[in-house]
């Protein structure tokens, strides 16, 4: 299977290795939900007009982040604020981590995810004239944390906000008490993600102007990034499930960030409004983001669409049966069947298997074997998923 080669890899070496992975990769893609136009998010686009109106505004302008494109405005406004400082990330206008935000709420889009559970109105569609995100949505909801917190942070941090007028984020009256929509209520409720994300946002300049090599800016941006990540997740798990929750008894499963801090991670409960099985992914989903955020993870738009592609590209039913759902792709099939198998045994292990895998990335190298282990784990059917933890626990010891 592939593994990333080393700095000292032969050029030719090298060279079969990007073959290999794009040829990887273009099978994994043909298999795959589409969720970029012209080689970014869908309905990207749409986008332009409102960036074009805020530019040219006075006074106050009002975001409304339930608004797909509205959302989407804030990513573009963060994505094209902080490439400045992105330089050490590799060459290109594709390589801001923060392109992982927006390719996350495309897939959502595409998949069906942002509609109405319940099918009680039409939000979410993305055929629609006015594509809207269903208020009742438990995906909406933790993008949320993942799209309007990181934005007032950025703002907060001075990065955002040059040349523009004042921004109001505005969401719908039935749902308004449920969210914070400035940065006083927000760094009030919900302080540790706040506070996280707006030191990234602080540090970008300092780092990207600092004398250390470029690999050791991208290595402690993404670290401050991933840390910022972790702790909305870790906001939304909880606030999304208590706001959504159904009188069902719910496990919440501990991890650690990147900062060596506890972190809770609480799944959806709206299990009455979800099926089952969309309930165990979801779940699935939010412990990723510990494997990701401990490797350092790159999410630039070509690494974001790789590992994005083979998720379920429609909501899960309770007559689904993975690895064997007729209307998914061999590669959707085996992301639930990794993502189940991971799941069930860390939790069996009581957790084991996630503090093993942030302990054996301890260092700049170990993480960079961690992300070809996690392309191994995720995109290779022939990988022997029994095999991880005497491969985690070689590298642990190495540390």
């Amino acid at each position: 299977y592939l593994r990333a080669p080393s700095p000292s890899t032969a050029p030719g070496m090298q060279h079969f290795f990007r073959w290999a992975l794009a040829l990887a990769s273009l099978a994994v893609l043909c298999g795959a939900a589409v969720v970029m136009e012209n080689g970014l998010p869908i309905l990207w686009g749409k986008t332009s007009s409102l960036l074009s109106n805020l530019s040219g505004s006075r006074g106050t302008v009002t975001l409304d982040p339930w608004d797909y494109p509205q959302r989407m405005v804030m990513y573009r406004l963060l994505i094209n604020a902080s490439d400045p400082y992105m330089g050490s990330m590799g060459p290109g206008t594709n390589q801001n981590p923060l392109w992982g935000l927006p390719l996350q709420l495309a897939w959502k889009l595409r998949s069906g995810r942002l509609v109405d559970p319940t099918g009680a109105d039409s939000c979410g569609q993305e055929g629609s004239e006015h594509v809207c995100i269903a208020a009742s949505s438990w995906w909406g909801c933790v993008n949320y944390y993942l799209s309007v917190i990181p934005f007032l942070a950025a703002v907060e941090a001075g990065v955002v906000g040059e040349g523009l007028p004042r921004i109001e984020i505005q969401v719908p009256a039935q749902v308004a008490q449920d969210y914070c929509t400035s940065t006083k209520t927000c760094s009030s409720l919900h302080a540790d993600a706040m506070a996280k994300w707006v030191t990234f946002f602080q540090s970008l300049k300092a780092i990207s102007a600092s004398d250390v090599r470029e690999d050791e800016k991208k290595d402690q941006i993404l670290g401050l990034m991933w840390a910022a990540e972790l702790a909305s997740l870790s906001t939304a798990s909880n606030t999304c499930a208590e706001r959504q929750v159904l009188g069902q008894v719910i496990t919440c499963l501990t991890g650690v960030s990147p900062d060596s801090r506890l972190i809770l991670m609480c799944p959806p409960r709206r299990q009455k409004q979800y099926s089952g099985l969309e309930g165990s992914f979801s779940e699935s989903w939010l412990s990723s983001a510990q494997y990701l955020a401990s490797t350092h993870f790159l999410s630039s738009v070509e690494m974001s669409e790789l590992l994005m592609a083979p998720l379920p590209g429609r909501v899960l039913l309770d007559s689904d049966k993975p690895p064997n759902i007729a209307d998914l792709s061999a590669e959707e099939n085996h992301t639930l069947y990794v993502f189940s198998w991971i799941n069930s045994v860390n939790k069996w292990l009581g957790g084991s298997l996630t503090t093993l895998w942030q302990r054996a990335m301890c260092s700049s190298s170990a993480r960079e074997k961690g992300r070809a282990l996690l392309q191994d784990v995720a995109l290779n059917p022939r990988f022997a998923l029994a095999s991880i933890f005497s491969i985690l626990t070689e590298m642990a010891m190495g540390c």
